[in-house]
């Protein structure tokens, strides 16, 4: 199946290429098969159609798999428990109720962003959203605004880190597959990503939660003002904690700009700490400290924590392994480079072409995860013959990509729809209007900010 009615091979290869992903899109999207699954037959599929040796496409697969799983996983894992420390200690209750203090009741939805911001740093967005609806809940009933008006600037603020704000795994994906700088990475999420964040969140929020008004529903609302009432942890060491994995990756990358040639011992050291396996794996012990003895819990009690969290990871965990095989067989079949050969030929903008892959995939299987691993496997080669390309850009503009337009295709805006008892119509003009516009607004700060650096 090398030629196909006598095109090119780099043609042939882009048609396959192409059936590949639609046999992707249409089995998750239509059929509703496990992306998992479904990303496996298609990366084999494509293998086949691309000429690929059995016993190549086999290797392919599995070094694939595990390559991409090798630091992923691994920061998943460490990542989750530092967030289940944090749910189970009340530490995001207390960064809560501490800012909606300081900040006041009538700038409450500034508060809001800046706490789904920082929760979001070390957990899920769908852990993040469980996590923050009782304060959501709270906070709406205790100042009697717009459930829209509070929960939106906290949903951009989740939203907003899980995809451009390494450590975590979505941007991580796209690091790993572009060979990224990390600290640079955090610094450009954070110059984009605040400012996004705050658009599509109090601005953005306090729009539409003046024109759809919702309140919780009242059988949640019961459910979360009944839980017991707790001491909660102080601020400060709660928020060093969640930030202490993004403070060693800083250190780190810091000492690499100030002493690029590794002469003083103290850079050896600081890169090894500020590794993003080797700093996620302090902060976690950490946590256990912190947020778990010294808040009373046995060891028997931490122990469990960090196990049941693990669980609800292992569908994530192998959704982005079977992108990465995928993506590897996108790079041995030579779809890669025939992709990246038309690239360089047509001077296509390397940031705009990963916004822009993203966002097709994750429109069409409407997982934000398979966007991103998916994407990667596409651009990762282009990348590699462009020259001029700002990196770092890229990791983030394939991470605004894989934001936009969550509809019914995907399990986020069904649980939006639930928690906060809105109609369908009122979650696309809320929650689906919010991806869209930390997307959009998103890329248009990465191409600002690619003038510059």
């Amino acid at each position: 199946m090398d030629q196909l009615f006598g095109l090119s091979h780099n043609a042939t290869l882009l048609i396959w290429t192409l059936i590949a992903i639609v046999f992707l899109i249409v089995l998750i999207a239509k059929f509703k098969w496990n992306p998992f699954v479904t990303l496996l037959l298609s990366a084999l599929m494509l293998g086949l159609l691309a000429g690929m040796d059995p016993q190549d496409l086999i290797k392919s697969v599995t070094g694939g798999l595990g390559g991409t799983l090798g630091t992923i996983a691994i920061v998943i894992g460490l990542g989750t428990m530092l967030g289940k420390m944090m749910a189970e200690s009340g530490g995001a209750e207390r960064i809560a109720t501490t800012l909606i203090d300081r900040f006041g009741v009538k700038r409450v939805h500034w508060a809001m962003m800046i706490v789904g911001f920082i929760v979001g740093i070390p957990v899920f967005f769908e852990v993040g959203v469980i996590l923050l609806i009782p304060i959501i809940f709270l906070v709406a009933r205790k100042t009697g605004m717009s459930l829209l008006k509070i929960g939106i600037p906290i949903l951009a603020g989740l939203s907003t880190v899980h995809g451009l704000v390494p450590p975590h795994p979505a941007p991580m994906i796209a690091i790993e597959a572009y060979n990224a700088n990390l600290g640079r990475t955090i610094l450009y999420s954070l110059i984009v990503g605040l400012p996004t964040a705050i658009i599509a969140g109090p601005i953005f929020g306090k729009f539409i939660g003046n024109r759809i008004v919702v309140h919780p529903p009242q059988e949640l609302a019961d459910q979360f003002a009944s839980k017991e009432e707790r001491e909660l942890p102080g601020f400060g060491i709660t928020l060093f904690t969640i930030l202490l994995p993004v403070i060693l990756m800083l250190i780190g990358s810091i000492a690499d700009i100030v002493d690029p040639q590794g002469v003083n011992g103290f850079t050896h050291v600081a890169a090894f700490i500020g590794h993003e396996v080797i700093a996620l794996l302090i902060s976690a012990v950490f946590a256990f400290f912190s947020l778990g003895f010294a808040r009373g819990f046995s060891k028997e009690d931490v122990s469990r924590f960090t196990s049941e969290c693990l669980a609800p990871t292992a569908s994530i965990i192998l959704i982005i392994g079977g992108g990465g095989a995928f993506k590897q067989v996108l790079i041995d079949s030579g779809v890669g480079g025939a992709i990246a050969d038309i690239a360089s030929q047509t001077h296509i903008n390397v940031i705009l072409f990963a916004w822009l892959v993203a966002a097709l995939i994750r429109i069409a299987t409407g997982s934000a995860t398979v966007a991103m691993t998916t994407a990667a496997g596409i651009v990762a080669p282009v990348l590699a013959v462009s020259s001029g390309v700002n990196i770092e850009l890229v990791v983030l503009a394939t991470g605004a990509g894989s934001l936009i337009l969550s509809h019914v295709n995907d399990a986020g805006f069904w649980m939006i729809k639930e928690f906060f008892g809105m109609t369908v119509g009122q979650t696309l003009k809320s929650w689906t209007a919010m991806e869209t516009i930390l997307s959009v607004v998103g890329l248009i700060f990465i191409m600002i900010l690619s003038v510059f650096v």
